[in-house]
């Protein structure tokens, strides 16, 4: 039965074990909670209840990631981990044992190639770089700047390539970038649709064939945080959490 099934092209049923928060993942890696430094929380008190909230869902570990981009978010290393003392500060005071770190999403702009050139980065780990390119157009020059973060010592991680529509119809660009050493970050409420319904087909074929490395809140709001609680009702998240994938290891 399972070789006619792969002969007509039917999916076989498969059980994947019900997930009831994200404490298999442990770790969120993609968010903005530093407050008032780009589009996401606004207050500390804002970021202070969503932390809370991570605690309820099972997050042992949270890296968030500012903006960085010339044109709208102008964040330095300074200004981030100046904020995140501050974030630290307010999550023990209220007594919140969750352990906290920053890094940075990256724009993809010339200002983030010069920066790359002159090693002033946040990264994850001390590893990797988060960065995410225009939903406009795709870049020219991706391939080399790819190569100039490989060649500064450190693993490039994409931010939601599921979001990119040019990419939607070119599904071996995905391949080509995890190829090349790319790794792909996917945003956890694309599971749900929140994203619409183009952003949950990606991820889901993303998941599908294994191509999944980081998953990541991409955090900006209470918005966020509600659809978060309703995507761990999604079959194909608990499939990507039989899979495996790197958030436990940062």
């Amino acid at each position: 039965m399972s070789f006619l099934k792969r002969i007509f092209g039917k999916k076989e049923d498969i059980n994947y074990p019900e997930v009831q928060d994200y404490s298999w993942a442990g770790v969120d890696m993609h968010s903005h909670l530093i407050p008032g430094i780009d589009d996401g929380s606004k207050t500390m008190e804002e970021s202070i209840d969503l932390i809370r909230k991570y605690k309820l869902l099972g997050f042992r570990k949270l890296i968030t990631t500012p903006h960085i981009m010339s044109d709208a978010y102008r964040n330095t290393p300074e200004i981030i981990l100046g904020g995140l003392d501050k974030l630290r500060t307010a999550v023990k005071n209220e007594g919140i044992d969750i352990e906290l770190e920053a890094a940075a999403e990256y724009y993809f702009d010339e200002d983030f190639t010069r920066l790359i050139k002159e090693k002033k980065l946040l990264t994850i780990g001390g590893k990797y770089l988060l960065f995410e390119v225009s939903y406009m157009n795709a870049p020219d020059n991706i391939n080399q700047v790819v190569f100039d973060i490989q060649v500064a010592g450190l693993t490039p991680i994409l931010a939601h390539p599921e979001r990119y529509p040019f990419w939607y119809h070119s599904f071996e660009r995905y391949h080509q970038f995890r190829e090349a050493g790319v790794l792909l970050q996917l945003n956890t409420n694309s599971l749900g649709g929140y994203y619409g319904p183009e952003a949950k087909k990606i991820a889901e074929r993303m998941i599908n064939e294994g191509m999944v490395d980081f998953i990541g809140s991409d955090m900006h709001g209470m918005r966020h945080m509600d659809a978060l609680n309703r995507t761990v009702r999604e079959k194909s998240l608990w499939k990507l959490a039989a899979q495996g994938i790197k958030n436990p290891t940062l």
